[in-house]
């Protein structure tokens, strides 16, 4: 079959390197690419399919799967399958998606260390950058496009450059994507301290290795975004100083990762009941906070916070909440969220809203913990109470 003319210049745009030189990965670097992503795949399948750690799992997974797919796509453009039609084809696929490995980290840290994590709405703009990695694939649709609409010049060059150039310089906010969550992770992970020791060590290798990788992507990346130096790093080392260790940390972190038990419940302690000056002292100050400054509309309230607004101890906090109010600080902050959405769902200014766009207004970060709460409280779902007021306030006949 012959190929079209623009297919000569456009098999050479191999995401995320451009090939200048003729030096291959020995078969055995082949081998090793094409295990990793088999073992990314399959771990990325076992840790979305656990039912312990659900939610936290299943970012993990996400994890290995990006990684396992990065190391089947350059296998890939390295063989081709014994047709250069793959490659040909390979321009046209997203295989290299680096930009939501750094949030899929820093969720999966959260999702393990703060009980209920749920990714909201808001933070799923996390991974909107993965639109850099697409760049390639969207500059090369663009030309077929445009010359199978007659658009287009057939003339393939210019476009090959810039999408040679693209995937090299690509690779800087990739590399500082990774690094800046990386930061993330490390200081949420920091201010836990309800994690058992082993949990926590896990966690802290967990980022070393990436923190490792970033070590060994950060020397390869510096000569290789400098022109002159380009495609000597290409040609010498390819790229299995990056790849190699990437498959590394497949085995290694899935493995563990997969390994790893759910988080046994803390014990509850029992604390004496506060003096009764200071449940004096406390409950006017938490109300305040409540009541006038409306602290729980704000989704990220913790006891830090609310101790820091007050001036009170957090033990203080979760003391005399717990023995003088009998509820934890979530059931108190939750219980004046649910109250105020009972009251604005009512108000003609939110007739406009759906039930979750009153629910974020009040502070709720979560559907399903809006839900959860919301029945906790009055005994039905949201919709059901809606439904019972207008019932109550159609006029009688």
């Amino acid at each position: 079959m012959q190929m079209p003319d623009f297919y000569w210049k456009f098999i050479t745009i191999h995401a995320p390197k451009k090939i200048s030189g003729t030096m291959k990965f020995s078969s055995i670097f082949h081998t090793i690419l094409l295990l990793g992503a088999l073992q990314g795949f399959i771990l990325g399948v076992l840790l979305f399919r656990t039912r312990h750690q659900k939610p936290a799992n299943r970012f993990l997974a996400m994890v290995l799967f990006l990684l396992g797919l990065c190391n089947c796509y350059l296998w890939m453009s390295e063989t081709d399958f014994g047709t250069p039609w793959v490659g040909f084809l390979l321009n046209f696929f997203p295989g290299i998606m680096v930009m939501p490995v750094g949030p899929l980290i820093y969720f999966y840290i959260r999702a393990n260390v703060e009980p209920g994590f749920r990714l909201s709405k808001k933070q799923r703009w996390h991974f909107a950058p993965v639109i850099i990695d697409w760049g390639p694939q969207l500059m090369a649709i663009t030309f077929m496009a445009g010359l199978l609409l007659n658009l287009t010049p057939n003339r393939p060059g210019p476009w090959g450059q810039a999408i040679d150039d693209y995937n090299v310089y690509a690779d800087i906010p990739r590399w500082m994507s990774v690094s800046v969550y990386l930061w993330l992770s490390y200081r949420c992970l920091s201010t836990q301290t309800q994690l058992d020791a082993a949990r926590r060590r896990w966690f802290r290798q967990f980022l070393t290795c990436f923190g490792a990788f970033q070590v060994i992507w950060l020397l390869y990346l510096v000569p290789y975004v400098v022109p002159a130096t380009t495609n000597f790093m290409l040609d010498t080392f390819d790229w299995y100083p990056v790849y190699i260790p990437m498959v590394a940390l497949i085995y290694t972190l899935g493995i563990k990762g997969y390994l790893l038990p759910a988080q046994a419940p803390a014990p509850v302690k029992k604390t004496a009941a506060p003096p009764a000056e200071v449940v004096q002292e406390a409950m006017p100050l938490l109300q305040k906070a409540m009541e006038q400054d409306k602290l729980y509309l704000d989704p990220a309230l913790d006891l830090a916070l609310l101790a820091r607004h007050t001036g009170l101890a957090p033990k203080t906090i979760s003391a005399v909440l717990n023995q003088h109010a009998q509820k934890s600080f979530s059931e108190y902050i939750n219980g004046y969220r649910v109250d105020a959405f009972r009251q604005k769902v009512g108000e003609a200014a939110f007739a406009h809203m759906t039930i979750m766009g009153i629910a974020y207004e009040c502070g709720f970060n979560s559907q399903a913990t809006f839900q959860r709460c919301f029945k906790q409280v009055t005994g039905v779902s949201p919709r059901e109470y809606i439904s019972q007021s207008s019932e109550k306030k159609q006029p009688m006949h």
